[in-house]
């Protein structure tokens, strides 16, 4: 199955990451998606920075709370990829310029103070050969004073393979957790440009926020990387 039927049933999965290996097997395919159903969440926009991206205000004017919607959703350190959905992006790049692993860095934290939602982290670390480490910390049974912490490791990545993982199951009140493991998918034969596009338009239409896309060459690192903001 493509990510898109996941992405049409679904009126808000909230943020989502996808990493997997092109049909071709020359690219490591990454997505990052933001959307939002308050003003707040959807006043945000993508730019791009000397190592990834970052979120930024739309209208500063209509920015109420800065804490969990303004961070660099992509970071990179030498020849890997960090993708998360929330600060815990300069977390995993600070201990790895330390030499520490991802596990740990992730260790230290935990899920979003956004009671009652609990809003779970998700993040990824995409290696110079491709392989990738997804990550989800997440409440327990809606708890605030229990986390869990699940790291789901992808040595091998199969050429037109993905996995995909999001902050929310589905759309709520509270809004429920993503569970499982990450949902495995097909990655077709797609330029950069049409897999944006096909990922974009599966978006619900008043939800979603900001894309971002990257095709990583495993021959030789460079990236095409393609940013969609609905604000523009």
């Amino acid at each position: 199955m493509t990510i898109v039927p996941i992405l049409e049933q679904n009126e808000y999965p909230g943020r989502g990451i996808v990493v997997g290996r092109s049909a071709c097997g020359k690219y490591a395919v990454v997505a990052y998606f933001i959307m939002g159903r308050s003003v707040n969440s959807r006043n945000r926009v993508f730019r791009p920075t000397e190592d990834g991206i970052r979120t930024e205000a739309h209208d500063p004017a209509l920015l109420s709370d800065p804490s969990l919607i303004i961070y660099h959703p992509v970071r990179r350190l030498g020849d890997r990829l960090i993708v998360t959905n929330g600060d815990q992006t300069d977390t995993i790049r600070d201990y790895l310029a330390e030499g520490k692993c991802f596990a740990a860095a992730l260790r230290t934290r935990t899920f979003e103070p956004d009671e009652p939602n609990f809003t779970p982290r998700i993040s990824a670390l995409v290696e110079k050969d491709g392989s990738y480490t997804l990550s989800i910390l997440k409440s327990m049974g809606g708890r605030s004073e229990s986390v869990q912490r699940f790291f789901f490791e992808y040595p091998q990545p199969i050429p037109g393979t993905g996995h995909f993982i999001h902050t929310y199951k589905e759309n709520g009140n509270p809004i429920p957790s993503f569970f499982g493991e990450p949902e495995e998918i097909e990655l077709p034969p797609a330029s950069p440009a049409d897999f944006t596009e096909t990922v974009w338009n599966a978006l619900n239409a008043d939800n979603k926020v900001s894309l971002y896309v990257n095709y990583i060459s495993l021959e030789d690192g460079s990236e095409t990387v393609i940013i969609k903001n609905k604000h523009e």
